[in-house]
């Protein structure tokens, strides 16, 4: 298939306001068990709360989150058969500026980190990139991330001898200081390999599995299971104040490494994770999401 900026742009207009509105369904699915099992009064009251909010945000077509979040879209190409027509991304940001003006959500960038905080009023640029996969066909990944959830994130290089219990210390810490600020019951989104740049990119990517889907492999599933018990024993709860859910998900996504090297990140998703994973084929000949 042909994958121009036409359609990439189509796909943003249609996935962006309904990610600001509309759960990701896992998560609302993992919301629900949750609240289920949950033996903390307050704590199911939190959930309560998470939940009405997200039948209220999708039908009335209010944002989930005041936090509308940046966009960050990544195209995953098939090196079989998906052929890139001109820069996909080419009209990304126009897309963005008018699906957040169109449907009134905030603004959350400013022009330059360090030079220039002020906000350009059309929450632009869009962070995108594209990577090539086995295989055939194009996927777009499209997530809405808020400050909170972002701001809670880390990379660490440790050294290789660290093994899992190193990486598990990692996890645990981080979540330890900084889930009260990014909104649990969480999905903790862990890296494990590859270099110092890009590491953070696996952990981000790992967000995009639904909540109910261990890892492929046994024994990184084992690790992802062992990781949320650990987690949830800390005891954080929904909205920090206490209960058995601190995180609806632990999601590892690991990468070879240098042989000196063991780099770790952690990228929180909030309980309002807004991603959606777009086969651009279907929404070629739909016009439709798949959620």
């Amino acid at each position: 298939m042909q994958v121009t900026s036409q359609l990439v742009v189509a796909a943003l207009d249609e996935a962006i306001p309904h990610l600001a509105c509309d759960l990701r369904p896992d998560v609302l699915e993992g919301l629900r068990c949750a609240r289920q099992g949950e033996r903390d009064e307050r704590a199911r009251l939190v959930l309560d709360q998470l939940l009405e909010n997200a039948e209220v945000a999708s039908r009335d077509r209010v944002p989930i989150c005041q936090d509308t979040g940046t966009v960050w879209a990544c195209l995953e190409l098939g090196s079989e058969g998906a052929e890139l027509v001109g820069d996909p991304f080419s009209e990304a940001d126009e897309a963005v500026a008018r699906a957040y003006r169109d449907n009134a959500l905030r603004f959350s960038t400013v022009r330059d980190a360090l030079t220039d905080r002020s906000n350009p009023g059309d929450n632009t640029p869009a962070f995108t990139e594209i990577r090539y996969v086995p295989g055939g066909g194009a996927m777009l990944h499209v997530m809405l991330k808020g400050g909170g959830s972002d701001n809670a994130s880390c990379v660490e290089m440790l050294p290789p001898g660290a093994g899992a219990d190193g990486v598990r210390d990692v996890v645990i810490r981080r979540v330890e200081e900084k889930a009260s600020s990014a909104c649990p019951p969480l999905v903790v989104g862990v890296g494990i390999g590859s270099t110092f740049d890009a590491v953070a990119g696996l952990a981000k990517h790992a967000l995009l599995r639904p909540v109910d889907t261990p890892a492929a492999d046994p024994q990184v599933a084992a690790f992802e299971a062992d990781l949320l018990e650990d987690i949830n024993a800390l005891g954080i709860g929904p909205g920090a104040l206490g209960g058995d859910t601190t995180a609806l998900a632990c999601h590892i996504q690991t990468a070879p490494c240098h042989i000196a090297a063991l780099p770790v990140a952690v990228n929180l998703g909030c309980c309002a994770l807004r991603s959606i994973s777009i086969d651009l084929e279907d929404f070629e000949r739909t016009g439709e999401l798949p959620w």
